[in-house]
């Protein structure tokens, strides 16, 4: 006689019974009320117990509104402690299933550990019992029908939210910063009066030349609550993961910049990022940027257009801000030497501020652009040329001039370009994989050994994620030019916003100015070549 039928030979057996609840439960009236679906176990299993003598409830386990897949079950997880501990002898539920619809789960307790510890399992309605010996394979075959189940759910709740990703409709349970739920549809957004302004004063701090860190701390500095803090503070309940209380967490610049990059302020959803492995496996991964589901013009937009690719082309330019003010100089990424091609690295000295090409850096000295340029004589020079752009903009045949230039200007030839070599790379991506059919063949013949099979695949596999990586850095020259191309449309708005400046700023500098390279100081003429490459030319 084993363990487990000594353990049934016993006088008093007892008890726990397990309830639980994965739908939504439509029978309650407010959610401190008992389901009637929880009352109807309770009754059926305690109708149960009162027939058999030798039972005792000495312990109920109830986990309501909770998957019988899911990866942690409060009262589930008491359960087993219970068990483990020897504190129960059997285990009642109404039905496998209730217990869990995970055959890993099934398989670890019901089939292994419960047996190592003595315990007895009893499904009321499918008859599951481990005192039956001829039960298990049965009770396997439900647990097989229970998982399939479990993944025929997972797969139609995947689809319906995909639909309505395609749809345009918001799926997520809580908005972004500046924008709420619209109360009479929970799947579309309405704009927050008052966080959309903090967006916009974001966008415009930006464009002034203040770093991310630099926002944060300007917004930290006001008292102006961070996205978890506003949304708690009008009662939005956030899972948030934070060793200090909730009052005291700051702007972070990983928040600035999320909502600098963010193209849901344009009115447009891009959803579908993330996914989970699997309906049992709950760890996050990210989706290809091909597999995103990207619907425009689906709510009301907070930024316009014109500033959100500017603050895109600001960030591909930018370099880091000045460690003392948090601030990105008027010519920040936009400075070169003329000679060696390096950027001019701003400077200071007690008299004056200064740029010095990079490639005179400490332990290098391989440019023949030595001498520095005084940054307010700098500021200066392009403050006149600006003006004289602008003057040239209001004679008509300039402008004349100006629009001829857009209809083929340099984004679109750099486009055109980058385009033609992804398309030769896709050919020769193309040749490779026939090559890599022959060789194939070759082998199958016995024209060439497996290693030598073996090691062609391999320079193949290599040359392969070359290419792929080639096509990744084309698509993203493509993406930049393209948004360069639709800021140069717009240069004739950027005209008329101006009469004559008298002072310049980071704004003015990256709607007007791409480049600007230095040349090398005329030691007799004490002159230098200055070159302005324009945003539209």
């Amino acid at each position: 006689m084993n363990k487990h039928e000594n353990a049934l030979n016993k006088k008093v057996f007892r008890v726990g019974i397990y309830l639980r609840l994965s739908n939504e439960d439509k029978d309650k009236l407010n959610k401190d009320d008992a389901s009637e679906s929880i009352k109807n176990q309770r009754n059926m299993l305690t109708q149960y117990i009162e027939k058999h003598q030798e039972f005792e409830l000495v312990q109920e386990y109830c986990d309501e509104d909770l998957s019988g897949a899911g990866t942690y079950r409060p009262e589930f997880e008491r359960l087993i402690r219970d068990c483990e501990n020897k504190k129960l002898d059997i285990v009642l539920c109404k039905s496998q299933s209730r217990f869990s619809r995970d055959m890993e789960i099934v398989e670890k307790y019901i089939n292994n550990k419960f047996k190592e510890w003595n315990i007895r399992f009893i499904g009321l309605s499918d008859n599951a019992d481990t005192f039956n010996s001829g039960n298990k394979k049965s009770r396997q075959i439900n647990g097989l029908v229970n998982e399939w189940y479990l993944e025929d759910v997972s797969n139609n709740i995947r689809s319906a939210f995909h639909s309505k990703m395609k749809e345009g409709e918001f799926i997520s349970p809580f908005a972004s910063f500046g924008y709420e739920i619209n109360p009479n549809d929970n799947n579309k957004l309405i704009i927050d009066p008052v966080a959309s302004l903090i967006v916009k004063n974001i966008y415009n701090l930006y464009l002034t030349g203040l770093g991310f860190t630099a926002i944060a701390k300007y917004l930290n500095s006001k008292n102006i609550p961070s996205p978890s803090l506003y949304k708690y503070k009008k009662g939005i309940k956030l899972n948030v993961n934070s060793n200090r209380p909730r009052e005291e967490i700051k702007w972070s610049t990983n928040a600035v910049k999320t909502i600098l990059t963010n193209e849901i302020y344009l009115g447009h959803l891009i959803q579908g990022k993330r996914t989970t492995v699997s309906y049992k496996n709950h760890k996050i991964k990210n989706k290809d940027k091909s597999e995103w589901v990207r619907i425009e013009n689906t709510h009301e937009a907070i930024i316009d257009k014109d500033i959100f690719n500017k603050v895109q082309i600001t960030m591909k330019e930018r370099t880091k801000p000045m460690k003392k003010t948090g601030v990105v100089h008027i010519f920040s990424g936009k400075v070169f030497c003329l000679e060696c091609w390096h950027y001019m690295r701003k400077k200071n000295s007690k008299d004056h501020e200064y740029l010095l090409c990079s490639g005179n850096r400490d332990g290098y000295d391989d440019c023949i652009n030595k001498a520095s340029i005084r940054y307010d004589v700098l500021t200066n020079i392009v403050l006149d040329a600006i003006n004289n752009k602008i003057q040239k903009f209001y004679d008509e045949k300039e402008l004349e001039n100006l629009d001829s230039i857009k209809k083929e200007n340099r984004f679109n030839k750099k486009i055109k370009a980058l385009e033609l070599q992804k398309i030769a790379i896709e050919k020769q991506i193309s040749k490779t994989k026939n090559y890599l059919k022959n060789l194939y063949e070759d082998k199958v013949n016995g024209v060439i050994t497996l290693n030598q099979f073996k090691d062609l695949v391999i320079e193949y596999n290599k040359n392969e994620d070359i290419y792929n990586d080639q096509i990744k850095s084309i698509n993203k020259e493509i993406a930049y030019y393209k948004m360069k191309e639709k800021s140069s449309k717009n240069n004739k708005k950027i005209f008329s916003k101006y009469q004559k400046l008298d002072k310049l700023n980071r704004i003015i500098t990256q709607e007007f100015i791409d480049k600007i390279y230095i040349g090398k100081l005329n030691e007799k003429t004490k002159s230098r070549d200055i070159q302005i490459k324009w945003n539209f030319e």
